[in-house]
This record gives C-alpha cells, sequence and structure tokens, in this order.
C-alpha cells in the first residue's frame, strides 16, 4: 500500500496529472503508477448491432464491416493508450522517480481503482474527464464515483500544473477530519511548505477549542501554521481564502460513509471541488 496511482486520459487534464503525480511521488518517497483505463463503450465509439435496420441482402456483409472497424478503432485507443503511458514514464524518469510503472486495463475506471486499491497509498485523477461537459463546469461524473468508492486518499488535480508552496488545511473538528490532520503530521507530503488551518461558522469556544487542538498537532511537528475562524459558509469562505492568500492546494475531508447513499452534487465538499482552482486533495 506505497505507491502512487496516476489515472490519465485524453483530457486536457492529462498532463496536470501527471505532474501532480510526479510531485507527489517525489515528497513521499514512492513508486510511481500511471493508469490507462479503455472504456469500451466511450473509446470504440459504441457500434451498435443494426442488423434489425438492414435489408437481408446486406446484413451479413455490413455487419462485417461494423466488426472489423469496432477492431480497427479498439487498437488505435490501445495505441494510443500506450503512448500517452510512455510520455507520462519519460517525465517521471527524467525529474528522478526510478521506479515507475505503467498499466492499461480495458473495463470501467471505477472497478479497476476498487480492484487496484490495495497496493494504492494515493490516487491522483483530474477534476473532469474527457467526455466531461465542460460549459457546465460540473465535476466529472467518474469522479464522483470514485470518491464514493475508494479509500485512500485521492489528489483531484487542477487544469494547471503550479509547484506547491501553500497549502490549506479546510478543518470543522469532525473525526474525518481529525485522522486527516493526524495523517498529515505523520506523513513527509507538506513539511516545509507553508501551513494554513481554516475553520468555517461561528466562532464559538468549541470551534476554538477545536482550531487550537489542531493546531498544536501541527506545529508539534515543525509547522509554521497560519489558522483562522471564518463566519460563514464553509464553501464560499474556503474559495475566498484560497483566492485572498493564493493558496497551491487544498485538503479536505472526503465523504463519510453516512452519507455514501446520498448524491454528493451539491455538497460542501463538490462545490469546492469544482469551483477552486487548485488542486484538491481528499483525505478520509
Amino acid at each position: 500500500m506505497n505507491k502512487i496511482l496516476a489515472c490519465i486520459d485524453r483530457s486536457i487534464y492529462a498532463q496536470s496529472v501527471c505532474d501532480y503525480a510526479i510531485w507527489a511521488a517525489l515528497r513521499l518517497g514512492a513508486p510511481l503508477e500511471f493508469l490507462h483505463v479503455l472504456n469500451r463503450r466511450s473509446d470504440t465509439g459504441g457500434v451498435h448491432d443494426l442488423s434489425g435496420s438492414i435489408g437481408l441482402g446486406s446484413q451479413d456483409s455490413l455487419l462485417s464491416e461494423l466488426a472489423q472497424l469496432d477492431e480497427q478503432r479498439n487498437k488505435v485507443a490501445q495505441q494510443h493508450g500506450w503512448q500517452m503511458l510512455g510520455v507520462a514514464m519519460q517525465a517521471a524518469r527524467e525529474q528522478g522517480i526510478e521506479s515507475v510503472d505503467q498499466r492499461l486495463r480495458h473495463g470501467t475506471l471505477v472497478d479497476t481503482l476498487t480492484d487496484m486499491e490495495k497496493g494504492v497509498r494515493m490516487f491522483v485523477l483530474g477534476k473532469r474527464g474527457e467526455h466531461a461537459d465542460f460549459s457546465r463546469l460540473q465535476v466529472g461524473s467518474e469522479l464522483e464515483r470514485t470518491v464514493r468508492a475508494v479509500h485512500r486518499p485521492l489528489l483531484v488535480a487542477s487544469r494547471q500544473f503550479k509547484p506547491i508552496e501553500r497549502f490549506l488545511i479546510a478543518f470543522d473538528g469532525s473525526e474525518t477530519m481529525r485522522k486527516s490532520l493526524e495523517m498529515i503530521v505523520a506523513g513527509p507530503l507538506f513539511q516545509g511548505l507553508s501551513c494554513h488551518l481554516v475553520m468555517a461558522g461561528a466562532n464559538t469556544p468549541d470551534a476554538r477549542t477545536q482550531i487550537q487542538w489542531a493546531q498544536e498537532k501541527l506545529a508539534g511537528a515543525g509547522y509554521e501554521v497560519h489558522s483562522s475562524i471564518k463566519t460563514g459558509h464553509a464553501d464560499a469562505v474556503i474559495g475566498q481564502y484560497v483566492t485572498a492568500n493564493a493558496i497551491d492546494l487544498l485538503v479536505v475531508g472526503a465523504y463519510g460513509h453516512s452519507r455514501i447513499r446520498q448524491l454528493i452534487v451539491g455538497s460542501t465538499t463538490t462545490v469546492m471541488i469544482r469551483t477552486c482552482l487548485i488542486p484538491v486533495l481528499l483525505l478520509r
């Protein structure tokens, strides 16, 4: 359970996913693997059986042509997938990662990631996939399903890579975020970086106690922490803080098990992933 698994496709996020995965692997000293998943329906164009619409005389020959076309598309998709993986591996090696591998799988992204999860320390995905509707600025459906299905940390890459100098922990005092903060303190991912800690909501004695606990944990691990409690809804408060303080990466808690059966669209975490123009690290 120690490798970084980066999922790349033909979307405009592919380069950024590679760059953030390389960054994470270098910071953690972890092996890196690039994965490309071929979904038959999306990558081959979804050729259907049209026999019911074809005259008897031409049916066999046309169906044969359709099968050949389907096979050709699949071969092209595989070749392009291996090509992308090769470029990503070369980039990782050039930046000093010795343990790097590649894998091409057929199936769905979610099924593939859950099958491979046992050996993964962190997943890296783009905010939207190659088939996402960018005009609606929604989080990709594959990402939504992946967040619900996996239990490892998941780094959601922004459209363009930027070196990480300042990171923000959106802390709410929950058990999930307390465990997440313990993970941050125990690991090397953010060591030496500028740490910001923000709670959204009323500035109550309980909130001050919660954020003091978090600040002391981080300070004990050597972080110089900029902490504050901001009044307002979490999605708006965090978004404003990210912009005002030039934050490079946001750390939030992923959706808890109690909400697995609920639609995550519209939740605070989803809104922050959708609206923030920086990468978001989801922890459980």
